[in-house]
C-alpha cells in the first residue's frame, strides 16, 4: 500500500514507487506459491534465477523438494568425504641449553675455548598422520613418526582401519610396523553403555627381539553432572598402572585431578585452568604433580595469535628434573613443541628467565609484528568486501532514500495520530558504526539517518524489530560492509524521553514494560 504508484501524483515519485512496487509484487508472487516458495525455503533467492525449475513437475509437495534436497546433499557428503584427509602432525624439538646457568655453578669445569654458552639440540621427534574415508562408517587412517636423541633413534608406521558400528560405537584395528620394537597388532572398541557412561577397551600384542609383549587397557567414564567427568583406567602390559581422575570444565576453568598407582610409577597430580573471556581466548594454568619420581610444579600461560594460531608457554620446576620452558605452537591440526632444558638444578635465576623472558619477547612481538599484521589483513579484507558489494550497497541505498521519499506522507499521519494519544514519536534515529570520544581520531562514524524509516514502522505506539539484521529493513541500508552495526534512537513515549542503543541482530521492542509502569503511575 505504500509504495502503490497510484497513491503518489508526483512523477519522480511515481517512478520510484513503481521500481520497490515490483520488488514487494515480485516476492509476493514467490510467497503466494507453494512450489515456488518452497524452492525459496531450500535454496534462497539464488534458487529462483536457476533455470529448470519449469520443468520440474509442479505436483511435487514441499515435502518431496526437501527430501530431493537432502539426496543431492548426501552425495555432496560422501563426495567431500572422499576429497578429506584430515592431516595432522607434530614436530617436537628438544634445546638443551644446561650450559647457560651450570657455568656459574661452583663444581662447573669451562671447555677450553669456550667463551659463549654451548647450547645444542639433543632430541627430536616428528609424526604425521591423515585420514582416508572409504565409506560413509568406514575410515582408514595410515600414521607414521621418528624419534632421536642423543644420537639414537628410531621410527614406526601404523595403518589403522575405524567402522562405526552405530551412534553407540565404533571400532578399530591397528597394524603396525618399526625399527626397534617390531610389527604390532591392535584392536580397539568404544561404546557408550547408558547416555551418561561409555566405555573403551584396547588390547596389542608385540613382536619383539625378545618375544611377545601383550597389553591390554580398559577405561570407563561417566558424567557426574554437567560439567564434571570422572574417569577409572587400568592398564596391563610393560607399564601396569590404575588410575582414576576427575574432570570439571566449565566456560570459566578446567580442573584435573589425578591418581595414579602403578610400576614403576605411581603419582597424583592436579590442574587449574582459568580461561578469560577475552578475543584471544586467553588462558592461565598451574599443576602439581608428585611420585615416585620426584616432585614437578608447572606454570604457564595460552593465548590465540591469530585465526588458527595458539600459542602457549609453560615453566616446570621439578625435582630431579631441574627447570625446563616448553613454547608450543599450535596451528590448525598441526603442532610444533619446543622443550628448553635449562638447568638439572632448582636455581631461582632459571626460574625467574624462564617465567619473564617470553613474557618481554611475547610483547615485543605482539606490539610490533602480530597487530600490525592482523590489523593489516583485516582491513584488505574489509576494503576487498567492500569493492566486491559496491554496486550491490550502492543500489540499496538508491532504494532506501527512495523508499524514506515514499514514506513522508505516512510518517507524516502516523505522527499526527501518535501526538494526538501522547503515543510513540521516535525523535532521531542513526544506524551504523559509531565511534566513541576514546577511538583513534583518524577513525570515522559511518552512520545514516533512519528516523522516517522507523517511524513508519511505528503501529499502535508500539516499534517491534525481530532479530535479525537491521540493513534488511525498509529505508535501511549497510554503510559500512564487514563492521560491527548497531541502531541508536531517540524517542519520546507518554511524554518522556527515552534513548535506546541496539545491536545488529538484537531483537527490539518499544515501549518496554517498564515503561508502561511508570506511565501508570504517573497517571
Amino acid at each position: 500500500m505504500l509504495y502503490h504508484p497510484d497513491k503518489h501524483r508526483d512523477p519522480e515519485l511515481k517512478r520510484q514507487a513503481e521500481l520497490l512496487f515490483n520488488q514487494v509484487h515480485q516476492a509476493y508472487e514467490v510467497l503466494s506459491d507453494a512450489h515456488s516458495r518452497a524452492i525459496y525455503d531450500i535454496f534462497g533467492k539464488k534458487g529462483l534465477e536457476v533455470e529448470g525449475w519449469e520443468v520440474v513437475e509442479r505436483r511435487r509437495t514441499p515435502a518431496e523438494i526437501q527430501e530431493e534436497y537432502e539426496r543431492l546433499q548426501r552425495e555432496r557428503e560422501e563426495k567431500r568425504l572422499q576429497q578429506r584427509t584430515n592431516p595432522k602432525g607434530t614436530i617436537s624439538v628438544g634445546v638443551d641449553a644446561t650450559d647457560l646457568f651450570d657455568r656459574y655453578d661452583e663444581d662447573f669445569e669451562e671447555m677450553p675455548g669456550g667463551g659463549f654458552p654451548h647450547i645444542e639440540i639433543n632430541k627430536m621427534h616428528i609424526s604425521q598422520s591423515i585420514e582416508a574415508p572409504l565409506t560413509n562408517s568406514d575410515t582408514a587412517v595410515l600414521s607414521g613418526s621418528l624419534s632421536t636423541h642423543n644420537g639414537n633413534g628410531g621410527g614406526n608406521i601404523n595403518m589403522t582401519l575405524r567402522r562405526v558400528t552405530s551412534a553407540k560405537g565404533w571400532g578399530e584395528v591397528e597394524f603396525g610396523a618399526g625399527d626397534i620394537l617390531g610389527p604390532l597388532i591392535g584392536l580397539k572398541v568404544f561404546r557408550n553403555l547408558t547416555p551418561r557412561c561409555f566405555l573403551t577397551a584396547q588390547c596389542g600384542l608385540q613382536f619383539s627381539p625378545r618375544g611377545l609383549r601383550p597389553s591390554c587397557s580398559l577405561m570407563t567414564a561417566r558424567h557426574l553432572d554437567q560439567n564434571t567427568m570422572g574417569y577409572l583406567q587400568w592398564r596391563w602390559g610393560p607399564n601396569s598402572a590404575m588410575t582414576t581422575s576427575l574432570v570439571r570444565d566449565t566456560k570459566s576453568s578446567h580442573f584435573t585431578l589425578a591418581l595414579q598407582l602403578g610400576v614403576p610409577h605411581s603419582y597424583l597430580m592436579m590442574s587449574y585452568q582459568y580461561k578469560f573471556q577475552d578475543e584471544d581466548q586467553t588462558k592461565v594454568k598451574g599443576s602439581v604433580k608428585t611420585g615416585w619420581f620426584g616432585t614437578v610444579v608447572e606454570y604457564g600461560a595460552e593465548r590465540k595469535i591469530s585465526r588458527h594460531s595458539v600459542l602457549s608457554a609453560t615453566v616446570s620446576v621439578g625435582v630431579p628434573q631441574g627447570v625446563t620452558l616448553k613454547i608450543k605452537l599450535a596451528r590448525a591440526n598441526q603442532t610444533y613443541l619446543f622443550p628448553v632444558h635449562l638447568t638439572d638444578q632448582l636455581l631461582p635465576s632459571a626460574a625467574f628467565y624462564a617465567t619473564v623472558g617470553p613474557l618481554l619477547v611475547y610483547a615485543a612481538i605482539h606490539r610490533l609484528i602480530i597487530i600490525p599484521y592482523t590489523q593489516a589483513q583485516k582491513e584488505q579484507e574489509l576494503e576487498l568486501q567492500r569493492k566486491s558489494s559496491a554496486t550491490d550497497i550502492a543500489k540499496k541505498k538508491q532504494e532506501a532514500e527512495s523508499a524514506v521519499l515514499l514514506m513522508q506522507e505516512s510518517v507524516r499521519r502516523i505522527i499526527e495520530a501518535e501526538e494526538s494519544k501522547m503515543g510513540l514519536i521516535i525523535l532521531n534515529a542513526w544506524y551504523g558504526k559509531f565511534v566513541s570520544d576514546t577511538s583513534q581520531k583518524q577513525e570515522k562514524a559511518k552512520v545514516i539517518d533512519v528516523t522516517v524509516p522507523l517511524q513508519c514502522l511505528v503501529k499502535d505506539s508500539k516499534l517491534i524489530l525481530t532479530e535479525a539484521s537491521k540493513a534488511g529493513l525498509p529505508g535501511f541500508y549497510d554503510p559500512c560492509v564487514g563492521e560491527e552495526k548497531s541502531l541508536k534512537l531517540l524517542y519520546q513515549f507518554r511524554g518522556v524521553m527515552h534513548q535506546v542503543i541496539s545491536a545488529e541482530n538484537e531483537p527490539l521492542r518499544i515501549p518496554k514494560q517498564s515503561h508502561r509502569i511508570e506511565s501508570k503511575s504517573k497517571s
